[in-house]
């Protein structure tokens, strides 16, 4: 039976910008940056310590609008300093919020998609 989440896809304008975000600001790494047909890449990119990988694709390429796909939700142990650091990094982050479930930041990625970044 399921025994993890593998894989989230995100569809984006430009796919070099976005995975320089990804790597460069959040942290990630690429896993895997392969040929999927000429002139078209599959890259796969993960967390600092593993788990779900997200595979970061042209929006045009698959007759898709950028934004289309998974709404990402990440994990940290602080969120406030967590927002301090992604701020030095360059990215645009909200203030930290709280619910009764939890707390919370957003993150914009280069396309606009706000990734929630959640305290566990």
């Amino acid at each position: 039976m399921i025994t993890t989440v593998d894989l989230a896809v995100l569809y984006v304008r430009d796919q070099a910008t976005t995975v320089d975000f990804y790597t460069r600001v959040l942290g990630f790494h690429t896993v895997k940056d392969a040929e999927m047909w000429p002139g078209a890449r599959w890259i796969e990119i993960a967390p600092p310590g593993g788990g779900t990988r997200i595979t970061v694709h042209t929006a045009s390429e698959f007759n898709r609008s950028p934004g289309e796909g998974a709404y990402l939700t990440l994990a940290c142990d602080d969120a406030s300093a967590t927002a301090r650091e992604l701020r030095e990094r360059g990215a645009t982050v909200s203030e930290p919020v709280t619910e009764p479930w939890g707390t919370y930041i957003k993150v914009e990625d280069p396309d606009g998609n706000d990734i929630m970044v959640a305290e566990k």
